[in-house]
């Protein structure tokens, strides 16, 4: 039967989740105060990262905390002024380090994740997207040996859980990647990843699309949500007052107070990502590239080279510190030599992330007619197509195809 359903948030994982839905043929409204894809999805490094199974809380992160806090050049701080509201997060965040927590979400993660790249394909189809995608995959490498070493074991749960990972002999990589500075010692290729040329533009795509076959796509801020004694909602919106019938909260690090006022409870924060955009760049990678010493990335895009790969956790409406981005300056210099870096652009979004690394895509179990579809943390581009295809088989009492109680926000009481 068709249903009408509204979907706050449009980046990527809203707008593949408005897309899915309007493909199984319902009514579809897709709202948020950005255009599409300009709130974090805008600044990730354009990965489909099938490989990203490993959480972040890992044994051994309890002895890191301090330095999260102390080392301002770390690839994730703490602010440590935000400790104290902090606090509730990051002890369920040292708790999921426990090893068999790490074990079961990495289970959890792969049983997704090996769904990521088939649930876009369609998507991709219909909104003529493929001249964005690049299916050269991702690679790693490393300039030591110790480096290496300590991520073997991250390495090795990815090969356990069935990801294809090629060992490069150095000496090709001249050739792989020839603006990559000769330097490194230890060259991995992640065969399966794919990767898009701009995440904005992907997802406008996409919502493109999703308008063109008849979504209705609304630019308004979402100021409440009234329950009435019935049960029936309005949504107070920038513009006035909205009926909506059923709902896909899928707004991101902003998923949480919506949660709360549908009567569920979640431990999500925001772990603030920074990049550099740098627009002339002179140089040109055929593939996302991971350096695996320091912990960043270099992509190259439509409008240059993005290099990410730092963050920090602080609260939502926090003043950016740009010189979290401005630090990796150095380091792509090092590892790109020939990388012109006269025009830079910084940038900070907010990655919406769970202590245990796993999202929430559940229906709600304190709300009719309600999904939640957030906390996808680094995986946001990369769980987007796969999301959308889980909340429309949700919402058609279709048997999903993969266990979803990880993915429960039941699991946080």
């Amino acid at each position: 039967m068709k249903r009408h359903f509204t979907v706050l948030g449009a980046g990527t994982v809203g707008t593949c989740c408005a897309l899915q839905l309007l493909r199984d043929g319902h009514d579809v409204t897709l709202i948020d105060r950005d255009a599409p894809g300009m709130g974090c999805s805008f600044g990730n490094a354009g990965i489909i990262q099938v490989g990203g199974l490993v959480p972040l809380s890992t044994p051994g992160i309890l002895s890191q905390v301090p330095g999260m806090m102390l080392d301002p050049n770390g690839p994730l701080v703490v602010r440590w002024q935000y400790l104290p509201r902090l606090a509730p997060y990051l002890i369920r965040f040292i708790a999921a380090a426990a090893p068999h927590r790490v074990e079961a979400a990495a289970t959890a993660l792969s049983s997704i994740l090996a769904l990521a790249v088939d649930s876009f394909k369609p998507l991709f189809d219909a909104a003529n997207a493929w001249s964005l995608i690049r299916e050269t995959g991702e690679l790693y490498l490393y300039k030591t040996d110790a480096a290496f070493e300590a991520a073997r074991s991250a390495h090795d749960m990815r090969r356990r859980h069935g990801i294809r990972i090629e060992t490069i002999p150095v000496e090709a990589l001249a050739q792989l990647e020839p603006a990559v500075a000769r330097i490194y010692k230890h060259a991995l290729l992640f065969n399966d990843c794919i990767s898009t040329l701009d995440p904005a533009v992907l997802t406008q795509t996409l919502a493109g699309k999703f308008r063109a076959d008849g979504g209705e796509l609304l630019q308004e801020t979402v100021n409440d949500l009234e329950i009435d004694a019935d049960g029936k909602r309005t949504l107070i919106t920038s513009t006035g007052r909205r009926k909506v019938d059923e709902i896909v909260i899928a707004a991101g690090a902003y998923s949480k107070p919506w949660a709360k006022k549908l009567g569920s409870y979640v431990p999500l924060d925001t772990e603030r990502g920074y990049h550099l955009m740098l627009r002339n760049a002179g140089v040109e990678l055929g593939r996302p590239v991971v350096f695996g010493d320091q912990k960043f990335g270099a992509v190259s895009m439509l409008d240059g080279v993005r290099i990410a790969g730092t963050a920090e956790l602080a609260k939502l409406d926090a003043e950016p510190n740009y010189q979290r981005a401005f630090r990796l300056l150095n380091l792509a210099k090092e590892a790109l030599p020939d990388l012109r870096t006269d025009d830079v652009t910084p940038w900070m979004g907010h990655r919406p992330s769970t202590p245990d690394s796993l999202p929430v895509i559940c229906k709600a179990p304190n709300a009719d007619k309600t999904y939640f579809a957030f906390g996808h943390g680094h995986l946001g581009l990369t769980m987007g197509g796969v999301t959308g295809r889980l909340i429309a088989d949700l919402a058609a009492g279709r048997t999903p195809p993969i266990d979803m109680k990880p993915f429960s926000i039941s699991r946080f009481g």
